[in-house]
């Protein structure tokens, strides 16, 4: 896969990925064309877009092909193994964005550059190519072509004019590429290939993060149904203790949530809690300190909103760990989509002594946004046996708790009546 990355060790903005000033004056000059072919140096720069060169239409074409494959290999992948449906609607997003991008260098003058019989690389293959030791190696190469296709969409897609095509039929959603911006005239304004070619390049950055470094535990987290916050001072047994019976009842993910601890302390719990966790095949998620969960090797942090951001506990904690974030308010759900987490948490349903809030959501919050993303929801906030139904009837079978498990006289009963109330359905 291509060094170029903007993630790549020692990458200068500008630099590897030709964004510099010359860059930004090449994609200025895409508007114009460029009739020059790669094979005729002394043509490079001069306007003729009446005119494209065949082989540049030729290699915008095979490109083009490249990454629709790799996509929709990319999409089977996350829809069928891994029951992802944000990375599958992100990736189907992405190809709706390359028809798109074909249309804007003219489908018609694509179709007749292309010549499949004198091409002369059509029958060269490495070993490599002929066989895949696993499922990972087939999706891992299919992101390679992938990055390496739309590398070359957003370079050579400077020296052709687009064709005018008409304004999108509805603004992108979540998971959307956003592939141009709305014309003033529809149908008049010829949208920019090349930054259109360049936000899928770092797309499919994004998406062979999230598929690669940790779908397997978004999907763990997916199929997790009861949530449970660790606290000391919450807990009517010894912490640990009530750790262990909540996971015995049945809890997929628990969350070591402590505010008071030395970093000592902090990290010798969170240690005990992963290997635990990891004997009950559950996930462990440290509150608010990526940095802690990296060490002990937690499978992510939780973020709140005055806490850092989504891409700064990503950084300290690494790509392969879920970062979720709670949410309260309508607004702070749309602005935390924006953040791209791993999953939200929505709340609080009801009073809560946990974590008092001078606002309920609701259960009626919690209706209004079920169908607005893909990713992972977890409804949180005095949600115990006998009120978790109502999350079910909005549509949430994910739900945490903490006083209703941890403070339970039997946090084991509790936690097993819990999942039997939300059940084993797909929400």
């Amino acid at each position: 896969m291509s060094d170029e990355r903007p993630d790549a060790p020692n990458a200068q903005p500008g630099a590897a990925d030709g964004r510099g000033a010359s860059g930004r004056g090449a994609a200025n000059r895409m508007r114009g064309g460029g009739g020059g072919g790669a094979g005729d140096p002394a043509r490079v720069g001069r306007a003729d877009p009446a005119a494209p060169d065949d082989s540049t239409l030729r290699i915008l074409d095979v490109n083009l092909n490249r990454a629709r494959e790799a996509l929709r290999l990319i999409e089977d992948w996350a829809r069928f193994a891994l029951d992802d449906e944000d990375v599958a609607t992100r990736a189907k997003a992405a190809r709706h964005a390359l028809r798109d991008l074909a249309r804007m260098a003219g489908v018609e003058r694509l179709l007749a550059a292309r010549d499949i019989r004198g091409d002369v690389g059509r029958d060269t293959k490495t070993p490599q190519e002929g066989r895949r030791a696993t499922a990972g190696a087939v999706v891992g190469a299919a992101f390679g072509r992938l990055s390496e296709a739309t590398r070359g969409l957003a370079e050579w897609s400077k020296l052709v004019a687009p064709m005018a095509v008409a304004a999108p039929e509805s603004a992108p959603g979540d998971g959307a590429v956003a592939t141009r911006p709305a014309p003033d005239a529809p149908g008049t304004q010829a949208p920019d290939a090349a930054a259109m070619a360049e936000r899928l390049r770092y797309e499919a950055y994004d998406l062979e993060q999230r598929l690669l470094s940790r779908g397997g535990v978004r999907r763990r987290f997916r199929d997790a149904r009861l949530y449970v916050i660790i606290t000391a001072s919450s807990c009517r047994a010894g912490w640990f203790e009530t750790a262990a019976a909540a996971l015995r009842g049945g809890a997929g993910c628990l969350q070591l949530r402590e505010k008071g601890l030395s970093d000592a302390e902090l990290l010798r719990r969170a240690r005990r809690l992963r290997e635990l966790t990891r004997a009950h095949g559950a996930l462990l998620i440290l509150n608010d300190r990526p940095d802690v969960a990296r060490l002990c090797g937690a499978d992510g942090v939780h973020v709140g909103q005055e806490d850092l951001s989504v891409a700064q506990a990503r950084r300290i904690a690494g790509g392969e760990r879920l970062v979720g974030k709670s949410t309260h308010t309508p607004e702070q759900f749309a602005a935390a989509l924006a953040e791209a987490p791993d999953y939200l948490a929505i709340g609080p349903m009801f009073p809560s002594a946990t974590k008092p809030q001078s606002r309920v959501a609701g259960v009626q919050a919690l209706a209004a946004v079920v169908g607005r993303t893909q990713i992972p929801l977890v409804a949180i906030g005095g949600i115990d046996a006998e009120n978790c139904v109502a999350m079910v009837g909005a549509g949430l079978r994910r739900v945490c708790v903490c006083d209703a498990v941890a403070g339970a006289s039997d946090p084991e009963q509790a936690a097993r009546e819990l999942v039997a109330k939300l059940g084993a359905g797909r929400e």
